[in-house]
Parts: C-alpha cells; structure tokens; sequence
C-alpha cells in the first residue's frame, strides 16, 4: 500500500470517484482515505460530505452486495452475513438486505449447486463419501444445514 498524500479537494474528488464506480461501504472508504494520508478530522468531513451528497450509503451498499454475492457467485446467506460484518456493516443493514433474498430463488440456486456437485462427482462411489463432500462444499458456500439435508434428501 503506497501512501500518497493528497489535498482535501483532490481527496474529495478521487473519493467521490472511488464510490461513483460502485458502492462502497464506510469502511472501505475509510481504510482508502487512511491510504491515502487522509486521517482525524478531514476523514470524518470527506465521510460526512460523501455521506451527504449519497456517494456513500451502508443500506445501498449491503442490498447491492448481497444481490452480487448471491446472484453472480451463488453464495449462501451465512458467507453474505459473514463478508458483510467482516466490513463493520451495520446489523440492521445486514438484515434488510439479506430479507430480500427470494426463498424460492435461494432454495433452487442450492439445488443447483448440489446437483452440479454430485455431476462432478460421479467418479466416487462410496455415496457416504460423496455426500459428504457436498454437504461440505454446500458449507463453504454459506448455506444452512437444515436447507442442506433437505435439499440432499429430495435427491
């Protein structure tokens, strides 16, 4: 991380920058601004300023990551949850976007996931073993157990 020190109206722009390209969260923004040399009181007006003029909203933020996380890389509500509070988002946040999260879509796209698992496993033939794996890789994608051994049991 190469430190740069910028002026406040140069900071202000690139920041501005920075979240016009894609939403971003307070802590992103803030580790930027500390990389940056920014820090005390001109971090918390550039924050302000950007918080102000809608450059930076933690509501937006979480709906767009969630949104992301789930529909392009299949991930489960317990890793969104994870990856967001990992980034200080708040819970209230949190909640309300992972609450717009389509149970029918949620509970397809890990059908999917499984199917498509146990396709790549047809080569095991202990079915112990080869549930196992599954279950495992349904795991590190962030889904429930109990979502889990349902949809295995409807296999």
């Amino acid at each position: 991380m190469s430190e740069r020190n910028f002026s406040f109206l140069e900071a202000k722009q690139k920041i501005e920058a920075y979240c016009a390209y894609q939403d971003r969260c307070h802590y992103e923004v803030s580790n930027k601004l500390t990389q940056w040399g920014i820090s005390g009181e001109q971090k918390e007006q550039l924050i302000a300023d950007l918080i102000v003029h809608r450059f930076l909203d933690e509501e937006r933020f979480a709906e767009s990551y969630v949104s992301g996380k789930f529909r392009i890389k299949q991930w489960g509500r317990i890793k969104i949850r994870q990856h967001l509070k990992a980034k200080f988002v708040p819970e209230y946040c949190i909640q309300k976007a992972i609450g717009q999260i389509d149970g029918d879509d949620y509970y397809s796209t890990l059908l999917q996931l499984a199917e498509k698992k146990a396709a790549a496993l047809k080569s095991e033939k202990d079915s112990f073993k080869k549930k196992a794996k599954i279950i495992r890789y349904l795991v590190s994608k962030g889904y429930e157990m109990d979502l889990i051994y349902e949809a295995l049991s409807e296999e």
